[in-house]
């Protein structure tokens, strides 16, 4: 079987390598060309991936290339087997299995195949299917004929009806964005920018009438219930149906705008900010959806010969939503709020198909977690359940069902984690890869992107670049139901990227400055921090901050590792200075530094994300004994692992951490310091002016202001919080 679509496919690739691009413009001319609805389905191959053992939390695709990039080697007994993301993408999610066979996913077995499900295929076809006379969608017709302008008013259809001329395209691809500052009374400052200048202020929505929402139902009588646990009963008494935060979120979601929101807080407001964007995500496929239904049924009743123009309700492909999320565990929780908002009521529950697969595959055995493990209570938030980082699922929603595992064309909705989506897109020169399904997508959501800076941000971009650009094949769509938007490849003008983060970092801020185009402009929360973590260090120290004078920001990474080893590490080298941390949060960096120890034979250790059980117990033993000086230590094995670093009475930060909480506990790891006099202890920090938003984040705004105006090192006493 395998042998033969090894055949097919290659055939297939083989045919459309040829014509590519000449093909579909060929149907872009046509316009009339209506190809057989059902997608073809070919026979797809398995896909293996290793399971991993002990490290399955963190992702060391590209470890070896980071390796090699500064020279360094790994010890050998540090080094874990690569993970799958450097294999090819063996099979396109657009292929399915041909008999839909319940093929094993035990973890146990080391491999996991992938699973299509294909049994549901014409149940969720959007092409044969009309709108159900009950499901109540049909109001939205009579709410058309009966009052076309409140239905106009729908963000929805203002957004996707809107046809942007030539000019308006030209300028947001040429022209620089004007921006303007307003303050809300729970997101705090907010830039708004854009470079269509027509858009007036948009103002906070003291409260929010549900019913003047536009909320498809069933949402519109669901959202409240599933929302009631984050609401208080003082919030209850002023709105009935959001929080003061998820209102604010919403009311910006709703009109279609990209959102960034740098705020997100696993322990705080993480889940209701998940579910303000499932239920902007949902009630924006249902309406999509919806409106080919009716234009089905209007087709179907319509006489032979007249005019199809008017129905142009959808894109070169299916997927309309795309969610990136770190962990299988978020999916979970976020199909879980799907179902809860499609469901009625008890008696009115939706069909979910392949649902057992799905807790099988994305749930986690309560039991499977190691006893006595005391962590910081961010990080049992961020690292609960399933923390598998490999894992892509396709979501179609069709009325009163919801089919899982639905392959990626016949999806509404994907979710999965940036490696999920690396090792499918694949890379240039890869003979199977797969990214046509994401040409348009016009709702793309980037949940706790912060997290993927500590798996690899590369995925991130990969991404970036092959979203919403044209298909190769048709993969089987009516081109006359296409809107004129996606034939003029101006999807990536309509889509709406909301993007939440803990924190603000210069790369994910790129990323919305640079991979958005919305043309309906940009929101971001910019908040400055007042106090910063440094007034959360409870012991007792002198925090002296060092300067380094950058040319540029290429030149910072080669003047940092000068500045290091010409003026900081000569006064650690003497044998007093023993028990010295220094704190890496740079691969790049630690590979480095670990080369010149090894060179210069110092009296060193060093843990990372890479390094085995057994070398991270012997290295932490050395350093706690004395006879190892310094402890290399960088900041992914913090990050994943959090252990307790006994034995500290000198830190260096080589570079200010990511997360700015990671100060104040690495610093507060000296109070498991036994015997030690606080007098002899120090802490080191090396900056730059480019390291502005890291340092806010440490000691405030007001003291980073300071401390970038004066050219001078500053020396910070801290005593217990402050």
């Amino acid at each position: 079987q395998s042998e033969n679509s090894d055949k097919s496919s290659a055939e297939s690739d083989s045919e459309t390598e040829v014509e590519q691009v000449s093909v579909y413009h060929k149907l872009l001319a046509t316009l009339k060309t209506s190809p057989e609805s059902e997608s073809e389905e070919e026979e797809g191959e398995s896909e293996s991936e290793e399971a991993g053992e002990s490290e399955t939390e963190m992702d060391s695709e590209g470890s070896q290339e980071t390796r090699e990039a500064d020279g360094g080697e790994e010890d050998k007994n540090d080094v874990p087997d690569q993970e799958e993301a450097t294999d090819t993408a063996e099979q396109t999610l657009g292929q399915e299995q041909a008999d839909g066979a319940d093929i094993s996913c035990d973890p146990s077995h080391g491999v996991i195949e992938e699973f299509t499900d294909v049994k549901h295929e014409s149940e969720f076809s959007l092409e044969t299917n009309f709108m159900e006379e009950e499901s109540g969608d049909c109001n939205a017709d009579k709410r058309d004929s009966n009052s076309s302008q409140a239905f106009s008013e729908d963000p929805f259809k203002q957004h996707m009806d809107k046809e942007l001329e030539e000019k308006e395209v030209e300028k947001m691809s040429t022209l620089p964005k004007t921006s303007s500052q307003s303050k809300w009374p729970r997101l705090g400052q907010l830039t708004f920018s854009s470079t269509l200048e027509k858009h007036k202020a948009l103002k906070a929505d003291k409260e929010v009438d549900v019913k003047q929402l536009y909320l498809h139902k069933p949402l519109e009588s669901t959202w409240p219930k599933v929302n009631k646990q984050f609401l208080s009963s003082v919030n209850k008494q002023s709105d009935p149906s959001f929080t003061p935060l998820q209102r604010e979120l919403f009311c910006i979601m709703n009109t279609y705008r990209d959102l960034f929101y740098p705020e997100r807080n696993a322990l705080t407001n993480g889940e209701e900010i998940r579910h303000a964007y499932c239920l902007h995500a949902l009630n924006h496929v249902l309406k999509a959806n919806a409106q080919v239904l009716s234009n089905n049924a209007k087709r179907r009743d319509q006489k032979p010969g007249t005019d199809n123009d008017d129905y142009r309700d959808q894109g070169l492909t299916r997927p309309k939503v795309l969610m990136i999320v770190p962990f299988r565990e978020c999916a979970l929780r976020i199909v879980h709020i799907f179902i809860s908002l499609l469901e009625v009521n008890e008696k009115k529950k939706i069909d979910v198909s392949n649902k057992k697969r799905f807790k099988g595959e994305f749930g986690s055995d309560p039991e499977e977690k190691p006893p006595n493990l005391k962590r910081p209570e961010d990080y049992e938030a961020v690292f609960a359940g399933n923390i598998d980082d490999h894992f892509r699922i396709g979501v179609a929603i069709l009325q009163k069902s919801m089919r899982l595992y639905a392959p990626f064309y016949s999806s509404d909705i994907i979710i999965a984690s940036p490696l999920g989506m690396r090792t499918v897109i694949g890379a240039e020169g890869e003979k199977k890869r797969d990214f046509d399904f994401l040409s348009s997508v016009e709702i793309l959501v980037i949940d706790q992107a912060d997290i993927y800076l500590m798996q690899n941000w590369e995925h991130v971009l990969h991404l970036m670049k092959h979203i919403n650009l044209l298909p190769l094949d048709s993969h089987g769509v009516d081109f006359s139901r296409v809107r004129m938007l996606n034939l003029n490849n101006w999807s990536k003008y309509y889509r709406q990227t909301l993007l939440f983060s803990a924190l603000q970092d210069p790369q994910i801020n790129s990323v919305f400055n640079k991979h958005c185009f919305n043309y309906m402009g940009q929101v971001a929360v910019r908040n400055v921090p007042l106090s910063g973590s440094i007034s959360h260090v409870v012991v007792q120290l002198p925090h002296v901050f060092r300067r380094l004078e950058a040319e540029n920001l290429t030149s910072v990474i080669d003047t940092r590792f000068q500045f290091f080893i010409d003026k900081v590490l000569p006064e650690y080298r003497d044998a007093i200075m023993s028990h010295t941390l220094i704190y890496v949060p740079s691969y790049f960096d630690y590979v480095r530094l670990r080369n010149y120890f090894k060179k210069e034979d110092l009296n060193f250790t060093h843990i990372c994300e890479y390094t085995k059980k057994a070398g991270v117990c012997r290295a932490r033993r050395f350093f706690l004994k004395g006879e190892k000086q310094f402890l290399l230590f960088t900041e992914r094995f913090h990050f994943y692992k959090r252990y307790t670093i006994k034995g500290i009475r000198n830190l260096i930060f080589y570079e200010l951490p990511t997360y700015s909480h990671f100060y104040s506990e690495i610093c507060n790891m000296m109070k498991a310091t036994d015997n030690g006099v606080d007098a002899t202890w120090t802490c080191t920090v090396l900056y730059s002016k480019y390291d502005a938003q890291r340092l806010a984040a440490v000691v405030g705004i007001d003291r980073t202001a300071q401390m970038l105006q004066s050219k001078k090192n500053v020396h910070l006493f801290v005593t217990g919080e402050n």
